[in-house]
Formats: C-alpha cells, structure tokens, sequence
C-alpha cells in the first residue's frame, strides 16, 4: 500500500482527495490536515510514502514544509508532490530546491492525482510531465549557465541524449522507444546521471539541464 498524507487548507480539497485516493486499491490516506505544523508534526509521525502539500496554508506555507520534510539538509527525507495552480508558478522553483519530487495541478483531475502520487511513490517524476517541463523552462530557461555546478565526471553522449528526452517531458518509455533503449537501460543511465551532477530524482535532472544549457 502507498501511504498518503494530504496538507490543504481547504476542507473540500482534502475530502475530495481522500475520496479519490482511497478508492484505489494500493492507495491508503494516513491523515489529512488543514496547516503547515499539521503537516509537519504528522508526517513524521507517520512516515507517509507520499505527502500531498498545498502551498498557501496557515502556520508553515508549502514551501517551508516541503524543506523541513524532503530539503537538502534532511537525513532521511520523505517524497513531496506540491500541489500548485498556475497563477503560483513563481514559488515552483522554490519547491524544487526544496525537495519537492514532482508538481500537481489542483484542477488536473482523479486520473493525474492517482498517477502523481504512484509517480512519487516510485521515485519518478510526476506522471504529468509536461507541466515540470514548462515550469522548468519558465524559470531556467532563460537563465542557462547561472551557477551550475558541474557534473563530478562528464556525462557520455547517450547520457545526453537521456537527459535531453526526460528534461523535454519524455517517460522512461517514451525514451526508451526514441533512442532504441531497453527501459532498464534508461533507468540506468538516469541512475548514473543522478549520481553525475547530485541529484535526487529526474525533477531536479532536467532543472540542471534547463539551467546548464543541455537543452535550449
């Protein structure tokens, strides 16, 4: 079973949530909570597979909780899917930084909310993938080269062309089916990728791509 905790402000967002995700068979919510020190207190207590977090909340915003459960500095984080709209694309960017593993839209509907979280559950990106590539663009695209650390040993060209698929929107299928590569062959180039230019799942591999310039 994958264990969900869901953080909103909003009673009917989190109903509709958990209606939504109990229903499924290998998904079970573990609590939901309307603020941010909920948020923070009951994830640890409980150790979720998945933490569904809004961004706007009382107490912690979205932002500060997703650093305190899944940042940089965290031991053993937990998986965070940020659930935002468009009109707060500015504070993504921070979410990424922070840890989060993937992005969720509050409109995108039962199907991508069930697929985001058995995404994150895996540790691969959020299902609907052209959503991070647009926010990724929108912030790192224009910014290429801005103080990027270089990868600990260069990447090999199929490397590349891995990175270039799944920073444009590509599933390990679909790149798998461009470049003629079995699916494990993907994932181990994602692997070693990972390890090349520290990151922590394929949202922050196609950040590093979007800022460093791989892709234009």
């Amino acid at each position: 079973m994958i264990r969900v905790l869901i953080a909103d402000d909003q009673d009917m967002v989190r109903i509709g949530f958990r209606m939504i995700l109990d229903a499924q068979d290998d998904i079970e919510v573990v609590a939901d909570v309307p603020d941010g020190v909920s948020a923070v207190a009951k994830a640890r207590e409980l150790r979720p597979d998945v933490c569904l977090l809004d961004i706007r909340m009382p107490g912690i915003d979205g932002l500060e909780v997703t650093k305190q459960l899944a940042g940089p500095d965290v031991v053993d984080p937990l998986k965070v899917v940020v659930v935002t709209t468009f009109d707060l694309d500015e504070y993504v960017h921070t979410a990424l930084r922070n840890g989060a593993s993937g992005f969720l839209l509050k409109d995108a509907g039962p199907a991508l909310l069930i697929e985001a979280v058995r995404a994150a559950a895996r540790g691969d990106a959020l299902v609907s993938p052209q959503i991070t590539v647009r926010l990724l663009k929108h912030f790192d695209g224009g910014t290429v080269k801005r103080e990027v650390i270089p990868p600990s040993e260069p990447l090999t060209a199929r490397e590349l062309d891995v990175v270039k698929a799944a920073a444009k929107g590509l599933t390990n299928t679909e790149i798998g089916a461009e470049l003629f590569l079995s699916l494990s062959t993907v994932k181990t180039h994602l692997a070693s990728v990972q390890g090349k230019v520290g990151a922590r799942n394929r949202v922050e591999i196609a950040a590093w791509a979007w800022r460093s310039g791989v892709v234009d």
